[in-house]
């Protein structure tokens, strides 16, 4: 396993992603210990940079779904720069309900596609 890879990432955090409620952005307290495990891998790995990718279920539109998608990966992002990881080092993108991660309509699926991913992206 290569030191600040993406396996590397995945194999010492808490999680890749973190997961929201219907309609929200907001950091809950489990979301919170997922940030941090990857702050302090992210503070272990100075040169690594990241993009945080927004994620919403299939209800509601493209665009109100893509706005959603930036508003979560924007929470994690000041989240990470509130524990001290440099925010010049997390790019942001939303693909609103054009990645699901779950297909289905029901709320098991609609769960697993409410999120944001941390993608490492190189040094």
């Amino acid at each position: 396993m290569v030191p600040g890879s993406q396996e590397d990432f995945v194999a010492s955090v808490t999680s890749d992603r973190i997961f929201f409620g219907f309609d929200q952005y907001n950091v809950d307290a489990e979301d919170q210990a997922t940030l941090q495990s990857q702050a302090q891998w992210l503070q272990r790995n100075p040169a690594v940079r990241v993009t945080l990718e927004g994620h919403a279920d299939e209800r509601g539109t493209r665009d109100y779904n893509i706005a959603l998608g930036e508003r979560r990966a924007n929470a994690a992002k000041n989240y990470l720069a509130s524990l001290g990881v440099d925010p010049s080092r997390i790019q942001v993108i939303s693909y609103g309900k054009e990645r699901p991660a779950a297909l289905g309509s029901n709320e098991e699926a609609w769960a697993q596609n409410r999120r944001a991913v941390t993608v490492v992206i190189g040094r």
